[in-house]
């Protein structure tokens, strides 16, 4: 059962930066076609933030579009968000999602990690 697992979520002031990384355990992240990084404030509902494809082709949302970098390092099986100029409403617990070709929702989901930005 492929499981996705972040780290480097934590607490820092606005203008920071963070680097999150999905790690992809008992599987290769090349089996998926999409991965993705979504997060949930408190109070919120779950957003997407930003994708990337097997092609390397990135998209983002608009509240994160030059701030933030996704990534994907095929040979180490993770999935990178460098998230800069953090601003206090980008705190929220962000999750990576898996999504296999064909399937039209992301199935695979891992645990989040927090990210707390303070003035």
């Amino acid at each position: 059962q492929v499981q996705l697992a972040e780290s480097g979520g934590g607490s820092l002031q606005s203008g920071g930066s963070l680097t999150l990384d999905c790690a992809v355990l008992s599987g290769d992240i090349t089996h998926f076609y999409f991965m993705a990084w979504f997060r949930q404030a408190p109070g919120k509902e779950r957003e997407w933030v930003a994708a990337i494809d097997s092609d390397g082709s990135s998209t983002y949302a608009y509240s994160v579009k030059d701030r933030f970098t996704i990534s994907q390092d095929n040979a180490k099986s993770t999935l990178t968000l460098q998230t800069d100029s953090l601003k206090i409403e980008d705190t929220a617990v962000y999750y990576c999602a898996g999504r296999k070709c064909g399937v039209p929702k992301y199935e695979y989901w891992g645990q989040g990690t927090q990210v707390t930005v303070s003035s």
